[in-house]
């Protein structure tokens, strides 16, 4: 085990040393992100004209659930792993896994916790320096057990957005260009993940369907947890239905993988 362990550190610290190489850029999508929010806050001020609340919340709150959401993309949103295995699978280069003492899916899973690490606190510095602006907008959840609760609805959030990247990477065992089915799956995540509004301002019915779905327990589920936009009882049985989608994903991904093999000729590396 402690060998195991070590093995994955020097990933994560080889993944780390990448990143840092891309900090700027980081930092400049955290600084572009504040332009996404500033139309973010035209729009449901316009909304908000004439109206205390909406769905029962007020623009303050509105305002801290998409803040939390921009957070929280930083953070584990699985930005281009789907992008990355489908380049190593297409380029040979995954043939150097196939017989070491290597979990492919733990090595790339690892290099993600380290860019999302460097992503994350990256963005926080043009929140910082925008929280003049923002303070007035930000409303912070009072219940403990919220913060509590975040913790591991992130954390699963995070395993959840990784595996279908994941997933959709290992398509290219299969097919040689996967851009269709990555930018299917986007638009889907942006509509069913709260990424456009809070999911629970759509019509009841659709509403809770869309809490059976993985893409509901990608963003929208923590953000709610923080913002206060679901109780104790809904974020509890969120968690056992985000942590079973998380089990699901990974099988399905092991197959995906399995499979995979079968039809994949290594040459050469």
């Amino acid at each position: 085990m402690p060998l195991v362990i070590s093995k994955y550190a020097q990933v994560f610290l080889v993944g780390l040393q990448s990143n840092l190489v891309y900090r700027w850029n980081f930092l400049l999508r955290g600084v572009f992100s504040l332009f996404h929010l500033l139309g973010v806050f035209i729009l449901w001020s316009a909304a908000f004209s004439g109206n205390a609340t909406i769905g029962g919340f007020d623009v303050r709150q509105t305002m801290t659930y998409f803040i939390s959401l921009i957070v929280l993309q930083f953070f584990v949103a699985a930005a281009n792993e789907d992008h990355q295995v489908s380049d190593e699978i297409r380029n040979g280069l995954i043939n150097q896994f196939l017989l070491k003492p290597i979990s492919y899916f733990a090595y790339r899973f690892t290099l993600y916790l380290a860019a999302r690490l460097v992503s994350g606190f990256l963005v926080l510095i043009p929140l910082a320096a925008a929280f003049p602006l923002l303070r007035d907008y930000i409303v912070m959840p009072t219940e403990p057990w919220r913060y509590v609760a975040a913790v591991p609805a992130l954390l699963l959030s995070g395993l959840i957005q990784f595996s279908i990247a994941y997933c959709f990477g290992l398509l290219s065992f299969w097919f040689l260009e996967i851009q269709g089915f990555i930018m299917l799956s986007y638009a889907v995540e942006t509509v069913l993940g709260g990424n456009l509004f809070p999911l629970d301002l759509m019509p009841a019915p659709i509403f809770k369907a869309a809490q059976y779905l993985p893409f509901y327990y990608q963003m929208y589920f923590p953000a709610a947890i923080l913002t206060g936009r679901i109780g104790l009882e809904s974020a509890t049985s969120g968690l056992l239905i985000q942590s079973a989608w998380v089990c699901v994903l990974f099988l399905v991904s092991h197959f995906l993988w399995k499979r995979g093999l079968w039809l994949h000729t290594a040459v050469g590396g």
